[in-house]
């Protein structure tokens, strides 16, 4: 009765053994796969335990670990890493089960005995696979569960531009594979990607779930299961079920064996559990009770003891070496597929089966008794082979040296991609920065520029109102399948001439941010996984960055490279209403890590930063951007030169120099420049020297400042920072006038750093429908707010 089910199947080329005996090969294969599930039970669960029971512990701190998790994936990761898996294909792991990722590593050589002694400690083996904060190869960062998942979906759409593009072949083409716990089918990110993927042909993607049916705080709904096969296929995906391992299978095909395999699929998954944990003999005196009546039940009972009844009641198809290698043979074609393995959580542990096992470890005495079931000497825990005579442990060493992942290449270091000294400055004497966006775009797209090739945009249903129209106009939409413009066929007028063939460059989403941040994530990281550089951009609703921080969050983490472009922002969105105007944005650019955020308030500005952003992405200190832009059209400044450009680079300029010894400056970011230099052409005269910077981005300015500051501990030394020494140019107590269209707190900070009383205005509370110069005065954004606010700076209580 084993439930394996699938549709189209590819015939596997036989292994042959050194006789020519292709049975003999498979099996001499599965008896190494099986040795090498019990090697990774034990490396994972003695990494854990050095780290809790046997490492030092400075704080009193519990490490932590997951031991259960770890023991549930042996067979799977065994199966997948060891005999499955090809040179080409990533791998995105389930977070608790990194300790096994690491151990996978160590056996081939890969990893340190000192990191992994040093697990969850500083420098050593981190507690979820990173790209960035670990040393062994590491395809998918993990951790925010659902994500590690739904990225690998996103990267082979992204395999499949580049193969349509003609930047991969097709023969190297990988599957894109994430290992993933049962509970993260409850991730809403997870079933958004499957939409998403249906919609784009989505192929070469293997998600494979370690179906234990527990979760942190209790066991899986038993009504689930049936419903993912659904769903799944719904989606145009393949469902195998690997319920049953050979053992159970051969069991059900004795006399009596239908009954048993009749009850296994009604038991509720939580009896299941705690028989599993009372072990065999709670599973005799059980199923004595239930179907022990039904012909030849007894019989076949009292044929196993109590060890063995265990053993083969626990024989679940994700356990099973030979139940997982057919199934990942059987799916060997292009087609997404979804594998549900049957496990237990703890598997051949102390903690099998108990609902507390999630966190829970081995005690001292439990682990001893793991290490002497084993043959493990004492002192020898870490010893790759140990507990193997050592003939065995030759033809192991030899069986690993000689699988798919050892022959992995190191990630690609690709080419860079050629940047114009220049981007085009659109004309015209009021511009909104949106529009010169789209612009800049379009100009760039009818180059002929290396660099516009490399473009990727994309948008999750927001493409025209954010202003990507033109670019998509002139490149085309992604398809790999041509699909022709209906409504140009039909010649009905239309803004919109949206041909999708294959080389278009701009990939079409639906309205779903955190697919549009995964696939952002993904293309940025086409340069290390495929060895093609892609230059991503994306835009999104500025408010609407909230609704998938998290995904944004986990690009920029891998370190990811895109540039993001929010647009619209703020209140001056005004007749939207306070849904779609975004206040805490400039916090959020400021304090999200490897994406530096940039506010211009003028096209030339817009150039600058975006030319800035196509070149620092490609660098290997580099860095992802964003842009906070707006719809509101504005008059244009006249340069004298181009000084003001270098100091806009770093964070700020000054528009109107102060003078010597000025009391005051109004600092403004964005939009709000209008505003601004108003209020500073009516105080001019009444504050001699009044000084306006523009603040092009908060970001720059506060990181510089930081950096500067830990100078002093980290090297020693404590050079003034660039924003120092633009505030610098005023009198030591001077004021600041700060305005935002957005938190004031993203510009207050600024008085901290020369100690100056600082006025701040912004938005702190939800917006509201209204046009410009109501919003502005209700809000306190206009010149006579900054005006009022500057009195404050010189009014004495």
């Amino acid at each position: 009765m084993s439930l394996i089910k699938t549709t189209t199947r590819k015939a596997r080329k036989p292994d042959t053994a050194g006789d020519g005996s292709p049975a003999d090969a498979r099996q001499e294969r599965i008896r190494s796969l099986d040795l090498l599930d019990t090697r990774l039970r034990w490396l994972s669960s003695w990494m854990i335990h050095n780290a809790n029971h046997i490492r030092p512990k400075r704080d009193g701190l519990k490490v932590g670990g997951h031991q259960a998790s770890c023991a549930s994936m042996t067979a799977i990761m065994a199966a997948l890493y060891f005999h499955a898996l090809r040179p080409q294909d990533k791998v995105a792991v389930k977070p608790h089960a990194g300790p096994l990722l690491h151990a996978i590593h160590y056996l081939l050589g890969n990893q340190s005995l000192e990191k992994m002694q040093n697990f969850r400690g500083l420098g050593g083996v981190q507690s979820y696979p990173s790209r960035t904060k670990d040393s062994i190869p590491v395809d998918f960062s993990t951790g925010s569960v659902g994500l590690g998942v739904a990225v690998t979906a996103f990267s082979s759409l992204v395999q499949d531009y580049l193969i349509a593009h003609g930047q991969l072949r097709e023969a190297d083409a990988g599957r894109m594979i994430a290992l993933m716990g049962d509970a993260e089918l409850d991730e809403g990110n997870i079933y958004e990607c499957l939409i998403e993927g249906y919609k784009h042909d989505l192929r070469n993607c293997w998600w494979v779930v370690d179906y234990n049916r527990q979760s942190l705080d209790s066991t899986t709904a038993d009504r689930m299961f049936r419903r993912f096969d659904d769903i799944f296929e719904t989606c145009g995906w393949r469902v195998i079920t690997l319920k049953h391992g050979k053992l159970q299978q051969a069991a059900f095909k004795r006399p009596g064996g239908t009954a048993i395999a009749q009850w296994i699929e009604t038991c509720p998954n939580a009896e299941f559990a705690v028989l599993t944990y009372q072990g065999g003999a709670a599973w005799r005196e059980r199923l004595l009770a239930d179907i022990g009546t039904q012909p030849h039940v007894r019989e076949l009972l009292a044929s196993f003891d109590d060890e063995a009844l265990g053993r083969l009641m626990t024989n679940l198809g994700g356990h099973c070496t030979e139940t997982l290698i057919d199934a990942f043979d059987s799916a060997n074609d292009d087609r997404p597929t979804l594998f549900i393995a049957y496990t237990v959580k703890g598997h051949s542990l102390p903690l099998a089966g108990h609902k507390d096992n999630h966190s829970g470890m081995m005690n001292p005495p439990q682990i001893a008794q793991l290490r002497a079931s084993l043959g493990i000497a004492e002192g020898e825990e870490w010893e790759p082979w140990a507990g193997l005579g050592s003939n065995v442990a030759a033809q192991l060493k030899a069986f690993v040296d000689a699988c798919a992942l050892a022959k992995k290449p190191p990630e690609p270091t690709a080419p860079a991609v050629p940047v114009p000294a220049r981007l085009p400055v659109p004309d015209g004497a009021e511009q909104s920065t949106q529009a010169a966006f789209g612009r800049i775009l379009l100009d760039l797209a009818k180059s002929g520029e290396a660099l516009a090739d490399r473009i990727v945009t994309t948008a999750p249903d927001v493409t025209q109102t954010t202003n990507l129209g033109a670019f998509v106009n002139q490149r085309g939409l992604f398809r790999r399948q041509e699909l022709a413009d209906v409504f140009q066929k039909a010649k009905i007028p239309s803004a919109q001439k949206w041909a999708q063939h294959a080389a278009g460059q701009h990939i079409e989403l639906g309205i779903a941010e955190n697919n549009f941040f995964l696939m952002l994530a993904s293309l940025g990281l086409a340069a290390p996984h495929f060895g093609t550089r892609l230059l991503p951009v994306g835009t999104v609703y500025d408010p609407f960055i909230a609704r998938g921080l998290d995904a944004l969050n986990y690009g920029c983490y891998q370190d990811a490279r895109f540039l993001l472009v929010g647009t619209p922002s703020g209140i001056t969105l005004a007749a939207e209403g306070g849904a779609h105007q975004s206040i805490n944005t400039p916090l959020i650019g400021m304090g999200q890590p490897n994406l530096t955020y940039f506010e211009p308030a003028y096209a030339d500005e817009l150039a600058l930063m975006m030319r800035w952003a196509f070149a620092d992405m490609q660098q290997p200190d580099g860095s992802s951007a964003y842009l906070r832009l707006s719809t509101r059209v504005i008059p244009q400044i006249e340069r004298q030169d181009d000084a003001w450009e270098q100091d806009a680079l770093q964070g700020g300029y000054w528009l109107r120099r102060p003078g010597p010894g000025a009391e005051a400056a109004i600092v403004f970011t964005g939009v709000v420049a209008p505003e601004a230099l108003q209020a500073w052409e009516q105080m001019a005269d009444d504050i001699p020297g009044l000084g306006l910077l523009n603040v092009t981005s908060p970001d720059l300015l506060h990181r510089g400042w930081s950096a500067s500051r830990n100078a002093r501990w980290t090297d020693g030394v404590r050079r003034p920072s660039f924003v120092e020494n633009l505030l610098g140019a005023l009198k030591p107590d001077a004021g600041l006038i700060t305005v935002i269209d957005g938190a004031p707190g993203a510009l207050s900070w600024l008085g901290a750093v020369r100690g100056m009383r600082v006025s701040p205005l912004g938005v702190d509370r939800f917006g509201q429908t209204g046009d410009l110069p109501d919003l502005y005065r209700t809000y306190r954004l206009d010149s006579e707010a900054i005006i009022e606010a500057a009195a404050d700076l010189f009014v004495r209580d």
